[in-house]
């Protein structure tokens, strides 16, 4: 209490400059201290909103999306979209009505086309699904309801309802089909009927 009366007893004695500068400083410490205390419970509210809405899920949407993949020059895919998104953190593309192309050795070895498709970038797959129509380059045509491609050093994987036509050579259904590394070959699984074509 008696340094409290000392304190006021000096305030007292200052020359009225002197308080101006003392009612200053304190007025802005008053302020730093406010805006402090108020960017703490903004913040504090503004998380917990993300965790309780979810935002940090959100997805970033994009028109005309292409995703390339070389290795030393060499091309092994590129794949567009009409329109699609990003996750957040850009790991993974989905797109929608989706065209691209497989490569080998510089060249086009395998080209599709599928309503739906996804890219997965730590895993470095692609996924098509619905709608889902392949080419390979020696002009075998294959539709399935889902394929997937591991990489250009793995077999792809086509699943549901597989339609294999290869010219007038053979035409298959099956339930599932694996294309080789470097799609010249495949074998189908599951449940199958084949048809081959003898030639005139």
């Amino acid at each position: 209490m008696e340094n409290l009366k000392s304190i006021l007893q000096k305030i007292m004695g200052m020359s009225n400059k002197k308080k101006a500068y003392l009612i200053v400083a304190l007025f802005i410490v008053f302020i730093m201290v406010w805006a402090f205390v108020s960017a703490g419970v903004i913040t504090a509210n503004f998380n917990r909103n993300l965790v309780k809405t979810g935002v940090d899920n959100q997805k970033v949407e994009a028109l005309s999306l292409i995703i390339t993949e070389t290795k030393e020059g060499s091309k092994y895919f590129e794949i567009y979209g009409e329109s699609g998104n990003y996750s957040n953190d850009h790991s993974i593309a989905t797109l929608n009505n989706v065209v691209g192309n497989f490569y080998k050795d510089g060249e086009v070895a395998m080209s599709f086309q599928s309503s739906k498709g996804e890219y997965n970038e730590n895993e470095r797959t692609i996924t098509l699904y619905d709608n889902t129509y392949i080419v390979l380059k020696d002009e075998t045509s294959l539709e399935a309801d889902k394929l997937t491609w591991y990489g250009s050093d793995k077999e792809t994987v086509a699943e549901g309802n597989v339609k294999i036509k290869k010219s007038k050579e053979m035409s298959a259904n099956a339930d599932k089909c694996v294309i080789g590394v470097g799609y010249e070959n495949f074998k189908i699984i599951g449940k199958t009927q084949t048809k081959i074509f003898q030639s005139k």
